[in-house]
């Protein structure tokens, strides 16, 4: 995300290109939840419940889609 909140992220990603790819699943799932996403990039004012929910759910939609790869290669 652009905005203030992005250049106080200690995450660092080990492939920077997926930056934006990631930014979108965020936006998805945090549609998808009804959580309302704010448009200046800060993330600090989010419900600890509502960031649990956004990282969980993107969490297991990261993991299912690393199981269909893996089950693809594997075959």
């Amino acid at each position: 995300m652009a905005g203030s909140g992005s250049s106080r992220n200690s995450n660092t990603l080990v492939v920077p290109q997926a930056t934006q790819a990631l930014n979108q699943m965020k936006m998805e799932a945090a549609q998808e939840l009804g959580i309302q996403l704010p448009a200046d990039g800060y993330y600090g004012n989010i419900a600890t419940r509502d960031a649990g929910s956004l990282g969980g759910y993107i969490t297991r939609k990261l993991v299912q889609i690393a199981e269909q790869q893996l089950a693809g290669q594997s075959r």
